[in-house]
């Protein structure tokens, strides 16, 4: 019995299937998932000879320590941007053995929105070591905590399997 929804399960060992006939290593870094997308991989058998390592970079003191987000990126950008999820995925790779690593970044809610960033908005970004590179600006809506972040797994898995397919 998985700790996930029958989608994001079917999701997570599609990747561990794929990944594991292709020799193919994968690192999540994630602020507003927790290590949710690293906790569904590896709640499937046989993930440890695909899931190298995940960065869970809750503070923006841990995206500049773990992943090099640089501080004028956070200061100009803010945490929840396309240029620190960008960041964030290039830290993941290059700190990791993986050959493919997704970042998100978000405000899950029920509160830390406002106008500009809204609960709800997430950005995730993917990247392969032979260049690949996908980013999406994902807005759930107020859907709720648990929602969001769940939706935000489906994407990030949508993103590795796109990039496993090249």
């Amino acid at each position: 019995m998985s700790l996930f929804p029958a989608d994001i399960e079917a999701q997570a060992s599609e990747i561990i299937r794929r990944f594991t006939q292709r020799h193919l290593m994968v690192a999540t870094a994630e602020s507003c998932t927790g290590g949710l997308i690293a906790g569904a991989l590896t709640d499937i058998a046989g993930s440890s000879a695909v899931v190298d390592r995940g960065f869970v970079t809750y503070t923006n003191e841990a995206k500049q320590q773990m992943l090099g987000v640089r501080q004028d990126t956070l200061l100009q950008f803010g945490a929840v941007s396309k240029e620190t999820a960008l960041q964030m995925v290039h830290g993941a790779l290059y700190r990791s053995r993986a050959g493919i690593a997704v970042a998100v970044t978000g405000i899950a809610g029920p509160g830390g929105g406002s106008e500009a960033k809204p609960v709800g908005l997430v950005h995730l970004a993917a990247k392969s070591r032979s260049g690949a590179l996908m980013h999406r600006e994902m807005r759930y809506g107020d859907i709720g905590r648990t929602a969001v972040r769940l939706a935000t797994v489906r994407t990030a898995f949508e993103m590795i399997l796109s990039l496993s397919a090249e």
